[in-house]
């Protein structure tokens, strides 16, 4: 077991659901993982250290390497004292996971300000600040002639990808997420940095209320929705052996790994002038005729 031999890792949302898994598949395959987790509740609400420190406890139980850590991803200070303590621990950093997050679903008209601007900070921003600080340091190193092999695996969701009733807060900051993917994948890539993206479907306090039928654990046989099923994938886009993949969104569910292929640019009508308003009904449904159906908005 050591596709991750010798790579420290940053997990953040470490503590529970999905990123507990990744953290501990990690440390599985030789990584060293500083688990990152607020501890708070599943609409964000409270907080404990406590959370975090019991996966660090249970991977170095196992014979691992880690350590548990509370600082706030979504904050500019948090995010930069999450990556010097990946360095002050082990020496260095070589993978970011971004996973941190909570749901407050509302329907558009039921929505608050605060339930938008929350969601949208711990999702979108709580992803941008770590990367933001990972990246200023993976520079660094290059710029002094060393050699990075450096990876950012970050979650975006069906409901970013496709669009999901009820969940437009949440929705609109995983599309941030696939977005943020795609440019970071661009600008960091001359530093020696893949950036990848998942969009998992899963077991979670996220999910398990709102979808429990579809959520539900089997009474026999292969649990689709187990958690851990999402973290062999995430591994191996850490390990070195991804360096040839970025800027990829990959939708993971069960033992299912498809590639999300985005917005692409469809038909087209150039008139090579100014079109008049009254020209455009029959251009749109035209163009509409040749495109495909857009996938369902989940929920609809």
């Amino acid at each position: 077991m050591s596709l991750m031999a010798g790579r420290v890792v940053i997990v953040t949302g470490g503590g529970r659901g999905i990123g507990r898994e990744h953290a501990l598949e990690f440390a599985r395959q030789g990584a060293r993982v500083v688990v990152n987790d607020l501890g708070v509740e599943s609409d964000g609400n409270g907080g404990s250290g406590e959370v975090a420190e019991s996966v660090a406890a249970q991977i170095r139980e196992s014979g691992g390497e880690a350590v548990g850590n509370a600082d706030d991803v979504a904050g500019w200070d948090g995010a930069a004292a999450l990556v010097r303590a990946a360095v002050d621990a082990f020496g260095s950093l070589d993978v970011l996971v971004n996973n941190a997050g909570f749901v407050r679903d509302r329907m558009i008209v039921s929505m608050g300000e605060q339930d938008w601007d929350d969601v949208v900070r711990v999702h979108l921003k709580g992803h941008f600040a770590p990367l933001r600080h990972a990246a200023a340091y993976w520079r660094e190193r290059s710029k002094r002639g060393e050699d990075v092999d450096a990876r950012v695996i970050n979650t975006s969701s069906g409901a970013g990808l496709l669009g999901s009733v009820g969940q437009v807060n949440y929705g609109a900051a995983k599309a941030g997420v696939a977005a943020v993917t795609l440019i970071a994948a661009a600008e960091l890539a001359r530093y020696g940095v893949t950036v990848n993206a998942i969009a998992p479907a899963a077991r979670t306090r996220m999910t398990e209320r709102v979808f429990a039928d579809t959520m539900a654990r089997p009474g026999a046989g292969f649990d689709t929705m187990h958690p851990a099923n999402v973290s062999p994938l995430v591994v191996w886009l850490g390990s070195a052996e991804s360096r040839h993949v970025t800027g990829r969104v990959f939708e993971v569910e069960g033992g299912v790994i498809g590639l999300a292929t985005g917005w692409r640019h469809g038909p087209r009508v150039d008139k090579e002038a100014r079109w008049e308003p009254s020209e455009i009904g029959a251009v749109v449904d035209g163009l509409l005729a040749e495109a495909p159906d857009p996938e369902r908005v989940y929920g609809a």
